[in-house]
């Protein structure tokens, strides 16, 4: 790049600079010397300019000093703000990931849920069928009962009225008794299907 000569005036006094940035930014530069002179001699009243050129060079370095311990301060939170947000994206991450394995967990706990459901309504069928064999048994039951004892009361009837028919009541007393054996049977199966109405309501419950 070409180096660019400007005809500049710093306090009254005209200079040629030669650079490599703009006119324009020659231009400023010199501008802002110029009003930095001006504002030391407004502070310290009449004085020669080498004087003058050199407190303000002492400001204006002062002033840059300044600058770059306020932009070193800047930096600094900077880094601190970066290390703060690495530090929460961390956290959003980590969040967004339990989010997600909570969102899995979920699932997880509907599709248990359902299975149990499936399995309890299945149960609550068969204990809704046992509890219909039940009462058709206890129906039986009570069927046998009354029928034994009419064949009770028929055969006391029987030996009262009739003391020479006791092959008759012979027979009749055998019929009871396969009556009351098959009383029995029912009676057990019945036991039985108590049994299991208590099972699986214990493991419905």
């Amino acid at each position: 790049m070409d180096s660019n000569k400007v005809l500049v005036k710093i306090y009254g006094q005209e200079y040629v600079i030669s650079g490599d940035s703009t006119r324009e930014q020659i231009m400023q530069v010199a501008d802002f010397v110029d009003s930095k002179m001006r504002e030391v001699e407004r502070a310290l009243g009449a004085a020669p300019i080498s004087k003058l050129a050199v407190l303000t060079a002492l400001n204006m370095v002062d002033e840059l000093f300044t600058a770059k311990k306020t932009v070193e301060r800047l930096e600094e939170l900077n880094r601190e703000v970066m290390k703060e947000c690495e530090h929460y994206n961390q956290l959003w991450e980590e969040a967004k990931s339990n989010y997600i394995q909570y969102k899995e967990n979920a699932q997880s706990g509907v599709e248990k849920m359902e299975k149990l459901q499936e399995m309890f309504n299945s149960k609550a069928i068969e204990i809704n069928q046992i509890s219909q064999q039940k009462s058709e048994v206890e129906k039986k039951l009570a069927e046998l009962s009354e029928e034994h004892q009419n064949l009770l009361e028929s055969i006391k009837t029987q030996k009262e009225n009739n003391e020479d028919t006791k092959d008759t009541i012979k027979e009749w007393e055998a019929k009871c008794k396969e009556l009351e054996n098959s009383f029995f049977d029912l009676q057990m199966e019945n036991i039985k299907l108590k049994g299991e109405v208590d099972r699986y309501k214990r493991i419905v419950e």
